[in-house]
């Protein structure tokens, strides 16, 4: 019909289009008379699944709910035909209600009353109809009774045993057990398939049992239904090898089972393909035989598997919980042991029952005005549309059509509605997977104005506020509301005054002349109403002087003012509270017109005080603290703490939007508190949750709390001082306030295309405490910018909408409001969002360099024209890598690297930089939106410039004695041109002090110097660099090390379990840095530690002996010893008989005289003899000393004449044998002692 006339049917749809203007649907308000005399087609409310299973068991209940005025009556349908309830005794309705109820207890079988069923609910404005519930008792039947004979196999090869469970409705959940009712273990060898039979990929010795049972589970019925059990015997070759380290690795048990390459069990053959409805689980499986067991992977060509996909069933079972279009194509499983391997390709093919873009919603209109049914639906294939009206076709081809109705496709327009078009419309959109019913009735309303306020209110507001004056009212057509002031002049509106569509006026800033008698007038064509509101402006109440915090001394008198200015026909009340109670007057506390006085002041009277003046429509508050004290001396020495928590809660005042929080005071322990914070829990949605509301001044202990609307609050208070903040005092009592349509507007509104054909919308979803009442949802509309379509537009719970079937990359206003059951909240400010972006077609043409450096080079090229970007201009990106180094045998990475310009002018430039010198390049250019990268343009070739080297590979400096240091390195890992030798640079370090720098040259292949040191204890600093012809490169500086006691360095760890712990194998000598370092997260460590180890004895070690202080000393110690060995000489010289003291423990000798006055005459042939320890002759043997230090006078026994002069060795001479035994134990002579010293 299309193809006859289509130009001149499509001409006179575009006409209507243009001329049609549509007057947005009337919403009703909730009022209880207006929907009391509203008068609406029916709505179905509930309805049963459309594949309704039910069980046998029990009674078949088939619901049917529906809404309308006047109340529907119902009937249903059976199979396409009409269902007399009434002459089947089985079968009821419930009163005002659809709902079908079939009781079996006089006998029946559920059996027969299987079928589809449709409600149809009517009234004399339209019928609704549900959705064809196809009703199905559940089965669970017995499994059938077979012979199962023994499966008889050999060790190694494939087996599937096979279930087959009996059809039930819905079909049962299969498992296998054995006759001990355990599982029956499954692993990558042993397991089921999708279809419940139990596959094994080579069988095992021991896979030898009588009992495989398949069994399987019904889930309306919760009954099991068991098969009879499998008895497999496995043959094998050769006997079991018992041998528990054979069986630790080999499942065989030392036999020898032949190798195979797997084999696909299931499916079988090299391809197979699957179809999946779009939000259905998608299961694919691999099952595989051979031996070894194989692995299984999965791949998906042309791209990876997605975050969606689960392995399941030892990687042999691929699920997707949820499908989508993306998931079609092709996906491959590849079986592999080391035999070989096998690949299966199962082509999924994803298809679409219908699902809604735009559910069509009811529809309220006024007698003449506009409106539209959309209906859209997507679906693979794409659904067909149909429309009903009543139950019944729209019959286009009707001799009597509409006029004020036309069908366009997914869209029913009606134009210039008259009372007797009311109706139910009924979508179905279909197609070969299923099908989508819904219900939107068009009402005509026609209804004159009411004022729904009250009548004739009397408004007192505050000069200066911003003052609204309410005046709700509706009719149908939609009235016209005007508000007159005084009953005179035009209507109000603009400049000063603000009309709302509600019907309310905002008197921006009330002033004395705006007092007076406010009308609203709702006129339409049905009638007139009016309503009036008096509006008396005053002067606001507030304290001039209000009273200070001050400390009185006990004994003294206070006084605290409180003046007050108000509205003079305003009666006022000033109160005095005390810590928040009310304060008792007397003879001490005296209160006049403006200030309060405390006479004779001590400690009880400290607090804080709080003046209150309160009118009919306002108030003002004010408070101070009074501090007594002793002595104003004493008042700085006083101890100070954290203040006690306030304490006793009050809830007053209540209102929707606020409520009076008062509380008491706690002790503020000598410092005074500064500052309340408020603090609010909700038990709705972060029950348990302490949240600040708002914080207040020290001196108060009321405040007005600002509340948000459907929230069920308690509060609790903390104080604060300079030492601290209190514990939060106890909770109030709850305050739950009332719902309205929310305040806030959603933020962060923004649209952005994810494919190149949608525009996903989203945007900040409500804070909790924003919600203002239950049910919250977000109206969104859209439309193309600037092509003057209509606002499309959507209702949904989530914090985002996708907009599909768009072009790409084009413009879109967006706005947005939030809804809740109390109504509609405020709308956004319209913003522009775009679709999807696409790849670009066109890439950058003349790509050049210029300016070729070292490093960088110049890049130009002609840039492409922004229509082909297909979306958002983001940058030129540049692709560049290194294709080789113009240094011979030097490879190098070719990882490509990318840099983007922003630019769009008509000759664009950038400048690549850091580049490799001395390399050769290669590069290409594409343009980039956000989402993609367009195609490439020509290559570039070009060589950079010879550059300075880096640094080298590697400087040691290696110290192997105390004089010498040997340094060694390696040319440079990227010399960035031909190398021409290196440059070591040197000088002395002490400190901070530094010598001069010397210079040593080297040609490029040569890679170690040593230095001889004039002095060991001399330390350098080198500074070594490559050269090239442009010059030197990185420098690479190092120090050589102070002794044996520093080296290059080698770090190790130690694990520590518990501190502390003990260091072993340390150098000795040696000094070390010690940091303690978490072993999972390096980043935690401990500040560097450096200590340095004892030194050992070695040969670079000083030598005490050669010491000058040592020397010295050993020096004067010989002196005085040989001074005193003169001094004995000369004693001895001058012999004579000389008076001695017995010797009380030594025998005189025989040869020993005895003289007349008592001494003795001491005769010795060793007089005569050399003193003992010198040498007799040149070849003589040189004879131990036979002397004692203690002889020599230094205690004991020792024998000296009358002056103190040495008479001998020895008063007695002892016996041979006896001097001979005690040699070994004779202290060495002091001669001796220092030559074993030296």
């Amino acid at each position: 019909m299309l193809a006859q006339g289509g130009p001149w049917a499509l001409s006179v749809i575009s006409l209507v289009l243009l001329l049609w203007q549509e007057v947005s649907a009337i919403d009703v308000p909730l009022d209880s008379k207006i929907q009391q005399d509203l008068k609406q087609p029916p709505t179905i409310m509930k309805q049963s699944l459309k594949d309704y299973i039910v069980d046998p068991r029990d009674n078949i209940i088939i619901e049917c709910e529906a809404k309308g005025n006047p109340v529907p009556t119902f009937s249903w349908r059976r199979n396409g035909k009409f269902f007399n309830v009434g002459k089947d005794p089985r079968v009821t309705m419930r009163k005002r209600s659809g709902t079908l109820e079939i009781s079996f207890r006089s006998g029946g079988r559920p059996e027969d009353y299987e079928g589809e069923y449709q409600c149809f609910a009517s009234n004399i404005f339209g019928t609704a109809l549900t959705n064809k519930i196809l009703l199905r008792v559940s089965k669970s039947p017995l499994w059938p009774k077979e012979v199962l004979e023994p499966v008889v196999v050999g060790e190694g090869s494939p087996l599937v045993l096979a279930c087959n469970p009996p059809p039930g409705l819905p079909p049962p959940l299969t498992f296998w057990m054995d006759s001990a009712m355990m599982p029956i273990t499954q692993d990558k060898r042993v397991s089921m398939g999708l279809n419940g039979d139990l596959y094994f990929s080579n069988v095992l010795a021991k896979d030898s049992h009588t009992d495989y049972s398949c069994n399987a589970r019904f889930l309306f019925t919760h009954t099991i239904q068991q098969k009879n059990p499998f008895t497999l015997k496995v043959q094998t070759k050769e006997p079991y090898n018992d041998t528990s380290s054979v069986n630790s690795t080999d499942p065989y048990g030392g036999r020898k089972v032949a190798e195979t390459t797997p084999n696909f069990l299931s499916p079988t053959g090299t391809d197979s393909s699957r179809m999946v409805m779009r939000g259905e689980k998608l299961k694919l499986e691999c099952i595989a035989s051979g031996v070894p067991t194989p692995s299984i992977k999965w791949f998906k060509k042309g791209g990876d598997l997605n975050q969606k996909v689960k392995l399941d069933n030892f990687n042999k079972t691929l699920r997707i919980d949820s499908v989508s279009e993306e998931d079609a194509g092709e996906y491959m499983c590849m079986a592999n042991n080391q035999i070989g391997s096998i690949r299966h390709s199962i082509y999924v093919q994803v298809k679409a029952a219908p699902y809604w873009l735009d559910q069509p919603s009811n529809l309220v209109l006024a007698p003449d005005e506009n409106g539209r049914l959309v209906c859209r639906a997507n679906g693979n294939p794409k659904p067909h549309i149909q429309w009903l009206v009543n139950g019944g076709p729209i019959d286009s081809n009707s001799t009597l059509p509409n006029p004020s109705r036309t069908v366009a496709g997914d869209t029913i327009m009606f134009r210039s509605v008259q009372i007797g078009s009311s109706a139910v419309y009924q979508c179905n959109a279909s197609n070969d997977h299923g099908y989508l019913l819904a219900n939107a009735f068009i009402s005509i309303l026609d209804m004159a104005p009411r004022m729904l306020g009250p009548k004739n209110q009397l408004i007192k507001v505050i000069e200066n506020n911003r003052t609204f004056l309410d005046c709700p009212y509706f009719g149908s057509p939609l009235p016209e509301l005007r508000w007159f002031k005084n009953g005179q002049g035009s209507g109000l509106d603009g400049g000063h005054y603000r009309v709302y569509i509600n019907g309310t006026l905002e008197i921006k800033r009330a002033r004395a002349e705006d007092q007076g008698t406010y009308t609203c007038v709702a006129n339409n064509i049905l009638g007139t109403e009016e309503n009036q509101v008096r509006l008396e402006v005053k002067e606001p109440t507030r304290i001039v002087r209000a009273p200070e915090h001050q400390s009185a001394i006990r004994g003294t008198m206070a006084r605290f003012d409180c003046r007050v200015k108000s509205d003079l026909t305003l009666p006022i009340t000033v109160t005095w509270l005390k810590d928040d109670k009310p304060l008792s007057l007397g003879s001490r506390l005296k209160k006049d017109e403006d200030s309060l006085s405390i006479h004779n002041v001590h400690e009880g009277d400290e607090g804080t005080y709080t003046c209150t003046v309160k009118t009919e429509i306002d108030q003002d508050t004010a408070s101070a603290r009074l501090t007594v004290s002793e002595d104003a001396s004493l008042s700085s020495v006083l101890p100070t703490d954290r203040p006690d928590s306030p304490m006793d809660l009050e809830l007053s005042d209540a209102k929707e939007r606020n409520i009076r929080l008062t509380w008491i005071h706690g002790d503020d322990h000598n410092s005074p508190v500064t500052l309340f914070v408020v603090q609010f829990e909700e038990d709705r949605w972060e029950s348990g949750k302490w949240q600040n509301l708002s914080s207040y001044p020290g001196d108060v202990n009321t405040v007005i709390l600002e509340l948000s609307p459907f929230v069920n609050y308690q509060f609790r208070v903390i104080a604060v001082n300079s030492v601290g903040q209190s514990l939060p005092s106890l909770p109030s009592q709850r305050y739950q306030t009332s719902g309205a349509p929310p305040d806030a507007i959603p933020r962060g509104l923004k649209g952005w295309g994810t494919k190149k054909n949608n525009m996903e919308i989203s945007w900040e979803p409500l804070l909790d405490t924003e919600r203002n009442g239950p049910n919250l949802h977000y109206s969104v509309w859209w439309r193309r910018k600037d092509t003057g379509e209509e606002w499309s537009n959507v209702t949904t719970v989530g914090a985002k909408h996708i907009v599909h079937d768009t072009e790409t990359y084009v413009p879109y206003e967006i706005k947005l409001r939030a809804v809740n059951d109390f109504g509609l909240g405020g709308e956004s400010n319209i913003i522009i969002g775009y679709s999807g972006e696409d790849k670009p077609t066109a890439p950058p043409t003349d790509l050049r360099v210029s300016k070729i450096d070292s490093t960088k080079v110049n890049v130009h090229w002609t840039p492409v024209d922004p229509s082909t970007v297909l979306g958002e201009f983001k940058e030129y990106r540049v692709y560049y890598w290194r294709e080789g180094s113009m240094v011979k045998g030097l490879r190098v990475n070719k990882e490509k690297k990318t840099k983007g310009f922003y630019s769009t002018v008509a000759q664009p430039t950038g400048i690549l930089t850091d580049l490799q010198p001395y390399s050769h390049y290669r590069i290409y250019m594409v343009v980039a939106n956000n989402r993609y990268e367009g195609p490439p343009s020509n290559h570039v070739e070009f060589r950079t410039k010879e550059g300075v080297p880096e640094a080298p590979k590697f400087f040691k400096i290696i110290q192997r004695s105390t004089d010498v240091i040997h340094l060694e390195w390696d040319k440079p890992l990227e010399p960035n041109g031909i190398l021409i030798g290196y440059k070591l640079n040197y000088q002395t370090v002490n400190g901070s002090r530094v010598g001069l720098m010397q210079m040593q040259s080297f040609l490029p292949n040569v890679t170690t110097y040593t230095l001889h040191l004039p002095e060991r204890a001399i330390r350098y600093k080198f500074y070594l660099a490559a050269l090239t012809q442009v010059g030197a490169g990185e420098v690479y500086a190092e120090e050589s090390p102070h002794f044996t006691n520093e080296g290059n360095g080698s770090m190790s760890s130690v694990p520590v379990n518990q501190p502390p712990i003990k260091l072993a194998g340390l150098i000795e000598g040696a000094k070390y840095h010690l940091r303690v370092y978490s072993n999972e997260y390096h980043s935690i460590s401990s500040n560097v530690v450096t200590f340095e180890t004892s030194a050992a004895y070695s040969k670079d070690q000083v030598d005490i002996a050669t010491q000058g202080w040592f020397i010295g000393l050993m020096c004067a110690i010989a002196l005085i010893i040989l001074i005193l060995l003169i001094v004995c000489f000369i004693k001895r010289s001058r012999g004579g008989k000389y008076p001695v003291r017995e010797k009380k423990d030594l025998p005189l000798d025989a040869v020993d005289q005895k003289g007349e006055d008592g001494s003795f005459d001491y005769h010795s042939d060793e007089d005569n003899k050399p003193l003992q320890g010198s040498q007799n002759s040149l070849d003589g043997g040189v004879k131990e000393s036979d002397d004692s230090l203690v002889d020599y006078g230094e205690g004991g026994d020792g024998q000296f004449n009358e002056d103190g002069s040495f008479i001998g060795q020895y008063t007695v001479k002892k016996d041979k044998d006896e001097t001979e035994g005690n040699e070994s134990s004779e202290a060495t002579s002091p001669v001796n002692a220092i030559y074993s010293l030296a």
